[in-house]
């Protein structure tokens, strides 16, 4: 028999026997988030994040290392190509860290995109067996990328350190803007979970469609060269914002695009609100299709 889906607990003492028992009731209403619960299971979201960092290095032979092996290795391909053959501009800055410092909140995106549209499927065994807050599993799975992040960010230090590059006040903002690549990965993967659940295709679009959203970021090309009457469409994309404020806070790349951080801004928390709505609206499902 599947297990019935819930938004609610309630713990009282049975009348007859006089022992604790729980209530689960299913959700109500359009707008039912609960967002207290994921406090009230943080112990349980500290312990899956910390299981996916583990199992993600497990019998690994350079473990953690892979985290820096991949972004730099893909700006090395990216100087070569697009800083030497393409000459593309970077704006007055070395090729090379122009595009690791774009890497890094890229990579920290698509790798959480990737691992939070697959939580809830991949939860499946304990989504059909007992009860917690089904948010839990695209949270922690989206949390879990700040390991890889900050083992890959010491790279990028050294990078500063050799280049010269001595960070401005604006590095304050930075957390700032990590939180906002959080949560567009996490606002997208909300949706794609849901879905995912129910139509297994999304985790085949979900690779090709990180690689094709990020040719759509600056990310080996500077905002600059989109045209001015592109550049309000060009900042719905959230990352664009992110990247342009990671290199201005780093780097001290001139002043951003404000604009299009605000814009991307609001997309992101509109996206947010939307997935956890949809999210909560169909996790009552899962344990009977996953």
């Amino acid at each position: 028999m599947a297990v019935i889906e819930s938004e609610f607990q309630e713990v009282k003492l049975h009348p007859a026997i006089d022992i604790p028992f729980i209530r689960i009731e299913p959700s109500r209403g359009w707008v039912s988030l609960k967002l207290w619960e994921l406090w009230e299971y943080r112990e349980l979201l500290y312990f899956l994040v910390w299981r996916d960092v583990k199992v993600r290095y497990k019998q690994t032979v350079i473990g953690a290392a892979w985290a820096i092996l991949q972004p730099l290795m893909t700006m090395v391909i990216f100087t070569v190509i697009f800083g030497n053959f393409a000459k593309i501009p970077s704006d007055g800055l070395p090729y090379p860290i122009f595009a690791y410092t774009a890497l890094l909140p890229w990579n920290f995106f698509a790798a959480a995109l990737n691992r939070s549209s697959g939580s809830v499927v991949g939860e499946s065994h304990l989504i059909s067996k007992v009860y917690f807050p089904r948010l839990i599993a695209p949270f922690s799975a989206t949390i879990s990328g700040f390991v890889d992040f900050a083992v890959a960010f010491t790279i990028l230090l050294g990078m500063m350190a050799w280049f010269r590059i001595t960070p401005t006040w604006g590095v304050l903002a930075l957390p700032l803007f990590l939180l906002l690549a959080l949560m567009t990965a996490l606002a997208v993967g909300l949706w794609f979970s849901a879905l995912n659940v129910r139509y297994r295709d999304v985790g085949y679009t979900v690779p090709f469609l990180s690689q094709f959203w990020m040719y759509a970021s600056p990310v080996v090309y500077p905002v600059s060269l989109v045209p001015e009457k592109w550049r309000l469409l060009y900042s719905l994309n959230p990352m664009a914002g992110v990247i342009e404020g990671f290199r201005w806070a780093l780097l001290g790349k001139g002043s951003p695009d404000f604009g299009v951080i605000a814009v991307s801004t609001v997309v992101v928390v509109a996206l947010l609100f939307g997935g956890m709505v949809y999210f909560k609206r169909m996790e009552r499902t899962f344990a009977d299709i996953v």
